[in-house]
């Protein structure tokens, strides 16, 4: 590891706990920050609940006003999401309505980026909806850095990510792909525990400067370029206990890693691609069938240069 790595490290990996709420709250009311925070979601009704009434219950009262806007941005989910995280005390937007001039594409990255332009908040930050046992130390932990230390613009979630009963082993694109192509072209990202996670928070002057890979690759590829925007000193992880939620299957998790390969690769050579698809295998009653899906091969621009964006945010 880089001795680079090493200080950072020691100088921006921090717990949850290191930061009581009542000094994030100080820091809040002093600098006068406002934080929206943005659930992603695609027929995740089982979860998304249970994960808006923590976040309204501990960190939106009068006594605890840390968070100022609770978004959650439906990605065309066909059950009870929308209806689930309404009641819960969310505001619901559906993807189509954002930005409709522009035709959505699916995936995760996609509604990330349509988020900034209809949350308000300096900070954003950003929740898997599938979260079970959720805490609100996933928000206040990741928060709390870009509140209390004006030099840092970017805060990743790290935890422990247990597979069925199996302790540490979830994150199996990470370990498999993404940590090994961190290490060999990103090497002053090689500190961060969970790079692929999708519990991280940012500040709006950050995140409107930088392009959205529209699927997979997005967390890959909003760090990778959050370290060349702004440098390594203002990226920061914060250690909230452990994540538990729904796993992909391989297939699933096939595409995934495809998808933040090419990510990598765009950012390295930003080349072409020569065949953007992955084909896989399934086994039927005739034998094993060839399945090929296309890899995610769009991004969108920073938002800054989208003209209702820059007319919603005129100073």
């Amino acid at each position: 590891m880089l001795e680079e790595v090493e200080r950072w490290l020691a100088r921006r990996s921090w717990s949850a706990a290191d930061r009581p709420l009542d000094r994030i709250l100080a820091a809040k009311r002093g600098a006068g920050t406002t934080v929206s925070v943005v659930l992603p979601a695609l027929n995740e009704e089982a979860t998304v609940g249970a994960i808006v009434a923590t976040i309204r219950r501990e960190l939106m009262t009068e006594a605890v006003p840390l968070v100022d806007e609770l978004v959650v941005l439906d990605s065309g989910s066909t059950d009870r999401t929308a209806v689930v995280a309404a009641a819960a005390g969310a505001r619901v937007v559906h993807r189509d309505e954002v930005l409709p001039r522009l035709s959505a594409l699916p995936g995760k990255g996609e509604v990330l980026w349509r988020s900034l332009l209809v949350t308000e908040g300096d900070v954003v930050c950003f929740i898997d909806a599938d979260l079970r046992d959720f805490s609100a130390d996933f928000v206040s932990g990741i928060v709390g850095p870009l509140l209390t230390e004006p030099d840092v613009h970017f805060v990743k979630a790290m935890y422990d990510r247990p597979l069925g009963e199996a302790v540490g082993q979830g994150g199996r694109v990470t370990e498999l792909v993404a940590r090994p192509l961190l290490n060999l072209h990103w090497p002053q990202l090689a500190g961060f525990v969970q790079p692929l996670g999708g519990e991280y928070a940012a500040r709006r002057s950050l995140l409107e400067r930088l392009p959205f890979p529209v699927g997979y690759g997005v967390e890959l590829g909003l760090l990778v370029d959050a370290l060349h925007t702004v440098g390594l000193d203002a990226l920061a992880q914060v250690d909230v206990g452990v994540r538990k939620h729904r796993h992909q299957d391989g297939r699933a998790l096939g595409r995934m890693a495809a998808a933040i390969y090419r990510t990598a690769q765009l950012r390295l050579a930003r080349g072409h691609l020569v065949r953007p698809a992955l084909t896989q295998f399934e086994r039927t009653p005739e034998g094993f069938v060839p399945r090929t899906y296309a890899v995610d091969t769009e991004e969108r621009p920073p938002m800054a240069g989208i003209p209702e964006y820059a007319q919603r945010h005129a100073a």
